[in-house]
């Protein structure tokens, strides 16, 4: 007997329901409709694979000279531990359970998976830690393992674990089959597999019991792909799911021609990404989920289906690849000279390729490093400093000596400072220097789309590091589906370095993925000269809370001074309750002083002079309130300290917090 739906389930359909229109709800009532009618009438046949035609190898044929990271990951996966998330290596066995989520050890119901909902994890567990290994990135260091030792272990393990995955995983039953974007992303993995181990003549496929495991693996292909075809995520909330779907889309008809169906999977994934890299992306460069981590995530689906389109003789449009620049030049903006990215928005550890296990180092510096030889852009050579391993791996043997090439012609490691389209800027001085001071400011919307999923209450925060060491920093996510003080908490106003009204929200929050009232950023003056540096900015999030309160910011950097000194203001008809939070790195040390505070990061010193008239308390590792945390990886939290400033004042009255490297 089926249960009813509990409150909370109730409030977020209403909630959801709020923020679609007309058209979404007829388009989701239809999609309902028809997978009504698919789980009546059952899988259709996939029909023979032809051999005329050769897959596109989008790889270079040459492989790097150094894997010793992906041997070694591939080693733990034959003695049976997976790394997810913040658990370490977990036992789940060789070849695991490919239903039972690691979470909380539930073996997840083997039912229709496009009727699945895990909006409620207490019985299943959080649905990313089964998806997770089903992404089959950990399937591409064996396929390295195997091309740098010749060890057939290494091959024969792809083989178990592909052959495991197709017993188990039956289409269209379980979690399995219920998401496009993780079919997507397996996609892309097999493709890099399926090019590592040498394809249709892989010695994978020399037996007999080879050649069937061939053909259950390109049936999988077939079925995958024309899931992906037939359940693409659209409306409010597709974005970055819609990318990596229609990514995975082109890939599999790239790499695998076999069928005539993969002309459609071509021309229609060719169609969609030209467009979703326009809509989603603004034209300067900055994601419009306003997430850093999604940044990179979104850049990854685009370089591979562009990798792949190229390897085909017909790569994606000049606007296409401007716009993956631009991305990649607004990474470069915002990394400070010690290679730290602020984590604006939500963050969930989601890799794209395997072939990242395997390289170790930083996300965002193998995407410089990968747009620098793609674009020839020496600037972004000059931000990555080196070519890393996955780039070599993806990119070819020449990599190095081009990337060389670049770090001799002449030009600034940061080309731009602003990003108005996408409401970031950069405020600075020394900038890629061992002195630099730079300061990332967050003018910009709440997130995408009605629903703005993956956007947080942070509007006119920013981030602060100073000679390459973070001081004050963006928190980061904390969790999905974990706690929900933590989910609530992580994404609110107050975890974020800006002021709050009353303990408000600048928006009101409808459900994990979902704000249903947003606010709207106003840059109202951008200027700077070879001394100073200025931003004023203002939001309308609070508009709807008594009085009427409008938050404005001013930042004024002296840029021979190393001084930032910013400026909130609170228009209306009353005087408010507010509160200044200033969230600082986990390496930082911060102590109280008759003026404010004195914050030193190893031998970097920072005074902090605080607005008078307040009241000033000092927080680690604080759960209620939400306070004093950082949390650099999915589910994982450390403690850091939350300073708050807290007071009352009149409409048009200036609070001055004055930042000065000493």
């Amino acid at each position: 007997m089926k249960t009813m739906p509990s409150f909370n389930q109730v409030e977020w359909y209403w909630n959801r329901l709020r923020c679609m229109s007309v058209s979404e709800i007829m388009g989701r009532a239809g999609k309902q409709a028809c997978h009504a009618v698919a789980r009546r009438r059952g899988p259709v046949s996939v029909p023979q694979a032809r051999f005329e035609r050769s897959g596109a190898r989008w790889l270079p044929r040459e492989i790097p000279e150094s894997a010793g990271q992906a041997v070694a990951r591939a080693n733990e996966l034959l003695s049976g531990h997976w790394r997810i998330f913040a658990r370490g290596a977990l036992p789940l066995g060789f070849p695991p359970e490919w239903n039972r989520n690691p979470d909380k050890g539930a073996l997840v119901p083997m039912e229709f998976g496009k009727a699945m909902s895990f909006r409620d994890p207490a019985e299943t567990g959080d649905i990313k830690y089964l998806w997770e290994p089903n992404r089959h990135l950990e399937l591409v260091c064996l396929a390295q393992a195997w091309q740098v030792t010749g060890d057939s272990r290494y091959l024969e393990a792809i083989g178990t674990a592909l052959d495991s995955w197709f017993v188990q995983c039956p289409y269209p039953l379980g979690a399995n089959w219920s998401s496009a974007l993780e079919a997507g992303i397996r996609l892309i993995n097999w493709a890099t597999v399926w090019q590592l181990i040498g394809g249709l003549q892989s010695p994978l496929f020399a037996n007999p019991l080879g050649k069937v495991l061939r053909t259950d693996w390109l049936n999988s292909v077939w079925r995958h792909a024309e899931f992906i075809r037939g359940h693409r995520s659209g409306h409010s909330s597709a974005n970055n799911h819609l990318i990596g779907e229609l990514a995975g889309l082109y890939v599999a008809g790239a790499t695998w021609p076999f069928w005539e169906e993969a002309k459609q999977w071509r021309r229609s994934a060719r169609d969609g990404l030209e467009h979703e890299v326009a809509s989603q992306n603004s034209e300067d460069g900055v994601n419009l989920e306003q997430a850093t981590a999604y940044q990179q995530f979104v850049w990854d689906f685009l370089l591979l289906a562009e990798l792949a389109a190229r390897a085909t003789g017909k790569p994606f449009s000049e606007r296409y690849r401007q716009r993956l620049e631009a991305m990649a030049e607004y990474v470069a903006a915002i990394m400070d000279s010690g290679g730290n990215v602020p984590m604006f928005g939500d963050a969930d550890d989601g890799l794209v390729s395997g072939l990242s296990l395997g390289a170790g180092g930083c996300p965002f510096q193998s995407q410089l490093a990968t747009a620098a030889l793609l674009f020839a852009n020496p600037s972004l050579a000059r931000k990555a400093g080196v070519v890393d391993l996955r780039t070599r791996w993806l990119l070819g043997g020449e990599a190095c000596a081009q990337f060389d090439g670049l770090l001799l012609r002449a030009a600034p490691a940061t080309v731009r400072k602003d990003f108005p389209e996408g409401g970031m800027f950069v405020l600075g001085a020394n900038l890629d220097t061992p002195d630099e001071f730079r300061v990332v400011a967050d003018a910009g919307p709440l997130g995408l789309g009605g629903i703005a999923a993956h956007g947080h209450a942070d509007a006119l925060s920013f981030t602060l590091s100073v000679a390459g060491r973070e001081f004050l920093v963006d928190p980061g996510t904390g969790t999905y589906h974990g706690p929900q003080a933590w989910r609530d908490g992580f994404r609110g106003t107050a975890m974020h370095n800006t002021l709050c009204i009353d303990g408000h929200d600048q928006a009101v929050s409808g459900g994990k993925f979902m704000w249903v009232r947003k606010y709207r950023s106003t840059v109202i003056e951008r200027g700077g000269n070879r001394v100073l540096d200025k931003l004023v900015a203002e939001h309308d999030g609070y508009k709807r809370l008594p009085g009427k309160p409008a938050h404005r910011r001013s930042w004024e950097l002296d840029k021979l001074g190393d001084v930032l000194v910013v400026r909130d203001e609170i228009s209306g008809s009353r005087a408010q309750s507010v509160a200044l939070n200033w969230h600082f790195s986990e390496e930082c040390s911060v102590t109280c002083t008759p003026d404010g505070l004195l914050v030193a990061n190893g031998p970097v010193n920072l005074e902090i002079v605080l607005p008078p008239n307040g009241e000033v308390s000092l927080l680690r590792g604080s759960d209620s309130p939400l306070a004093g945390w950082v949390s650099r990886g999915y589910d994982r939290i450390v403690p850091s300290t939350t300073v708050t400033w807290r007071g009352r004042i009149e409409p048009g009255e200036e609070l001055e917090t004055r930042i000065k490297r000493v």
